[in-house]
């Protein structure tokens, strides 16, 4: 298998020509794979998302919920290690 690598902008009219290296033979079946690489402005985007859900109410309740439920599995386990360390069966 041979791989060759070409990084082009798309066009207005969203058509490329690929170039095929000679030593491909006429005929030959090729698979063609575009990967679309990340917008540049996709960090700008999450950032401009993140200020706005710190003023999304249902967001900011949902994230209360959250930290309230891990904060009541860590009381949990905290006591259940002090309890394990002090002998004490709960």
């Amino acid at each position: 298998m041979e791989a060759v690598k070409q990084i082009i902008k798309i066009p207005k009219n969203h058509e490329i020509n690929i170039k095929v290296p000679r030593e491909f033979p006429e005929n030959e079946t090729v698979e063609v794979i575009l990967i679309m690489k990340k917008r540049q402005d996709s960090f700008r985007v999450r950032i401009r998302e993140l200020k706005n859900a710190a003023k999304d109410n249902l967001f900011l309740e949902d994230l209360e919920d959250i930290s309230d439920d891990f904060r009541s599995i860590d009381t949990e386990e905290i006591i259940d290690t002090l309890c394990f360390q002090l002998g004490i069966t709960n």
